[in-house]
């Protein structure tokens, strides 16, 4: 399986070959690309190569083919798990993890590198070659290159076991998400909706049982959280799923997280001290806009100060509406999505079941097209061609004036053996090959909606709309930028509490007639959403917005605090922080047995340790952008939108990412425009 014409993980191609990719390629085909990557860096170093045509362009040129190796691999990993895949996928994690940490701590690469930073062909580069050299030695410092023998093989170590780690965590995840169903009759699922009881219908029949089967995936899950009138059987799913990968619930310790959360803190911490730095929030915030860990506790406290006292009203409210109106005494976490959505129902004549029909997700599609073509002046093919991991998955290609420029899989709906949540990642990156040609970016596009049933297109909900114009904000940050080094492509090199700008921006498009008029089509009539409709939705677009906002900064406190304060924490300390935390900026109640932490793969198994705090950091940055359009004659102004592609979207992370801000703002993010939208008004006492 070595040689490459047997292989096609090893063999050239412009899409992953997904539909010949077998779990029995994978170890071969990196074992081959790891011993050639390190055969070819030590004949580098060995030449002397300092020169960017002689180091850094074949050092990219090795990194991509083991990229295009690796990224389809990882990706069937995340949405076609299975036991095969599984083993083949962990049999290669300690490998790659040891090749990284030797590149990373090579010394006569990184003394290549300061070669040619100190060198006059420096000055001669442009600005992101520049930063892409100095990310570079920055990156080889973080790594341990500086490091003793001793110390050196230690980092090593540790960045081994937290790549295990991680994957062992989201593996658990994973598997108690799916371990667990409920089987019930239609007489206990009254006040669903028939498109809940359709998607619980069908993951019966999908098992060969009779009735209806609940899952803990977010499209079974949701509806039985906010529609179901059956107040026992919310407290049963309430409690299978907040106890996902835990200590507590119904499958208690079975795929229990607490021992590898403990760990992860832990030798992140070692990590971090070795490399000298206090904590491992700083090591985290090296590579970040933020200064230090005290600011973005001041940032996050400041928020909290402004959205704590309305969070309590709207607590308040939903209590005493749900004891007046519900009859519920005491308002219990199995409550809160329930009372909620009745609430938001009596106030705005409003949910989010009722606006499905103006939503077929083939329109919806259509209009993302549509309001993304009209802002940046490009459009959209569908590739038929292009291998497929899945019948669900299809392909597109993005042309600017019928010239393709980037391309993308979309991936819409969950099934079993697909993690949950949504999510963009790389699988080609714009660059300039050793030959000339550019090499056009790909991206992979990943959500978790509810499937089409019965020949039928599915229906999303607006939240599922927001969602998709989010991950697709991610995806033209990738596609769109015009950098054609590897290192500073698309979101490569961007500051991670920046790299939320792009997708949270897209989402304020769904809000706005313009945006709606193209997106929304009744699966009956065709009519797009009617302006008493859209008077309801923008109405509502802020209700509860406190209560959402402090729990977001409770997640962003929790993470950071933990990364900051904690260096061997036990699984009870861990709850401990969580729990002060929550009663710092909660208004929520939760139960005793929620163990929301073992599931918390954002900072556990993905890229947001001690950086949780990004999506509220950015959300300044995308409400205050977004305020430029608000201002034009239309928000789908294309003078505007041509100004944002051109100072945000093509930048990639050439630029430090305050000053791509002020490029296209004219000044320094301001805060305003995030309590505005989000419907924060100034406590009382505020100056």
């Amino acid at each position: 399986m070595s040689a490459s014409s047997d292989n096609p993980l090893l063999t050239p191609h412009l899409l992953p070959p997904f539909d010949t990719i077998r779990p029995q390629h994978i170890e071969p085909a990196l074992d081959q690309l790891l011993n050639e990557n390190r055969e070819a860096i030590e004949a580098l170093v060995q030449q002397g190569a300092s020169s960017w045509e002689t180091l850094v362009q074949p050092l990219e040129t090795l990194n991509d083919r083991l990229s295009q190796a690796w990224s389809p691999v990882s990706h069937l990993n995340s949405t076609m798990n299975s036991p095969e895949l599984r083993e083949a996928y962990q049999a290669c994690l300690g490998k790659l993890s040891a090749y990284s940490t030797w590149l990373g701590q090579h010394e006569g690469l990184f003394r290549a590198f300061e070669t040619l930073r100190q060198s006059d062909e420096y000055a001669r580069l442009d600005t992101g070659q520049q930063r892409s050299i100095d990310n570079t030695l920055r990156d080889f410092r973080l790594a341990g290159v500086d490091l003793d023998g001793a110390d050196k093989a230690r980092f090593g170590e540790i960045q081994a076991r937290l790549s295990e780690l991680a994957n062992g965590f989201a593996n658990n995840v994973l598997d108690a998400t799916q371990a667990w169903h409920l089987d019930v009759t239609a007489d206990r699922l009254a006040g669903l909706p028939q498109s809940a009881l359709d998607t619980l219908s069908a993951n019966a029949e999908a098992k060969g049982v009779d009735g209806y089967r609940i899952t803990l995936d977010f499209p079974s899950f949701f509806p039985v959280m906010t529609h179901a009138s059956d107040r026992e059987l919310r407290r049963t799913v309430y409690t299978a799923f907040v106890t996902r990968a835990s200590d507590q619930g119904p499958d208690a310790g079975t795929h229990d997280n607490s021992d590898l959360m403990a760990e992860i803190i832990t030798l992140r911490q070692e990590m971090a001290r070795l490399v000298g730095f206090e904590n491992y929030a700083d090591y985290s915030l090296a590579t970040k806009m933020a200064d230090s860990p005290q600011q973005v506790l001041d940032f996050l406290h400041d928020l909290a100060g402004r959205a704590m006292p309305q969070a309590r009203q709207e607590f308040d409210a939903l209590a005493a509406f749900a004891r007046e109106e519900l009859g519920l005494e005491q308002l219990e976490p199995w409550d809160i999505g329930y009372a909620s959505e009745r609430l938001r129902e009596a106030r705005y004549a409003l949910s989010q079941e009722a606006l499905r029909p103006w939503f077929p997700a083939p329109r919806v599609l259509e209009g993302l097209f549509q309001v993304t073509g009209q802002l940046f002046g490009i459009s959209f093919r569908e590739n038929l061609e292009a291998p497929r991991w899945h019948e669900d998955v299809r392909f597109y290609d993005i042309l600017e004036n019928g010239v393709p420029i980037a391309g993308f899989y979309l991936d819409l709906y969950a099934r079993e053996g697909k993690r949950g949540g949504a999510w963009m990642d790389e699988c080609r990156v714009r660059r300039r090959r050793d030959d000339g040609t550019l090499q056009l970016p790909v991206a992979y596009l990943t959500c978790n909606f509810t499937r089409p049933i019965g020949g039928k297109p599915a229906l999303l909900t607006h939240d599922e709309v927001l969602t998709l114009f989010h991950e697709f904000g991610h995806g033209l940050h990738h596609m769109l930028t015009h950098q054609e080094v590897a290192d500073i492509s698309g979101i490569n090199g961007v500051a991670w509490d920046a790299v939320e700008l792009p997708s949270q921006f897209l989402e304020n498009f769904c809000w706005e007639r313009d945006g709606l008029d193209m997106i929304t089509s009744h699966i009956d009539t065709g009519e797009p959403l009617p302006d008493d409709e859209l008077a309801k939705l923008q109405a509502a677009r802020n209700f509860q917005s406190a209560m959402q906002m402090v729990r977001q900064l409770e997640f962003s406190l929790f993470d950071l605090r933990l990364h900051h304060e904690h260096a061997a924490p036990t699984a009870a300390d861990i709850q401990q922080l969580l729990d002060g935390v929550r009663e710092r900026v909660a208004v929520v109640p939760q139960a005793p047995f929620n163990r929301f932490q073992h599931g918390f793969s954002h900072i556990f198994a993905g890229g947001y340790a001690a950086g949780y705090y990004s999506y509220k950091w950015a959300e300044v940055l995308s409400a205050d952008a977004y305020s430029a359009f608000e201002d034009a004659v239309s928000p789908l102004d294309a003078t505007i939108g041509q100004r944002f592609r051109e100072d945000i979207l093509e930048q990639g992370g050439a630029c430090d990412a305050a000053e791509l801000f002020r490029r296209f703002r004219g000044r320094d993010p301001q805060i305003e425009p995030l309590l505005r939208h989000s419907g924060i008004a100034e406590p009382a006492s505020a100056e």
